[in-house]
């Protein structure tokens, strides 16, 4: 039996976001990017099921439009960016059904947990140069405290300034790459 040969496919930043939301005083939610990320996959069939996914962001480029903000996040009370400057993500992409999942070990401050999120592919195409491009939307969530991101403050009235859960939404664009 002859192997498929496989497709390797890179990120491309110009078209792709890597953003986060999370509750401030349980009421709204700030939201925030990440400007520096890479990745790739590896893909043997057209549809991307069970293709192989590496992604890696920089911790320091977070962005929340509030620069003393984003100074706090990458203190050792949230990222700890000088100690863990990656957060990484490897793992696999599923179909099922008419829908994808995207499973694997995502690794932040040095914890590794296992995740599961939804993805919708959105199509192969080709760009204005000849070259093949395909588009993707990725949702999850994850809880902080489980990567060891514990920091914690209350209002005077007693509400929590900072929730727990951090809702993931990546818009990726792959460009494939020269066989």
């Amino acid at each position: 039996m002859t192997q498929k040969a496989k497709t390797h496919w890179k990120i491309d930043l110009n078209h792709s976001e890597a953003q986060f939301k999370v509750k401030h005083l349980m009421i709204s939610n700030v939201s925030g990017r990440f400007k520096l990320f890479n990745g790739a996959v590896e893909s043997e069939s057209d549809d991307f099921n069970n293709a192989k996914i590496a992604f890696e962001i920089d911790a320091a480029s977070i962005d929340t439009n509030m620069a003393e903000r984003d100074g706090h996040l990458k203190s050792p009370l949230f990222l700890d960016t000088e100690k863990y400057p990656k957060i990484t993500f490897e793992g696999a992409l599923h179909k099922k059904d008419s829908h994808y999942e995207l499973t694997g070990d995502l690794t932040l401050c040095a914890v590794k947990k296992s995740v599961t999120m939804e993805v919708d592919y959105t199509g192969t195409g080709q760009g204005r140069f000849g070259d093949i491009r395909a588009g993707f939307e990725v949702s999850g969530k994850i809880n902080r405290k489980d990567y060891g991101l514990n920091f914690s403050l209350l209002t005077e009235a007693g509400s929590i300034v900072v929730g727990e859960e951090v809702k993931l939404h990546f818009d990726i664009q792959l460009l494939k790459q020269p066989a």
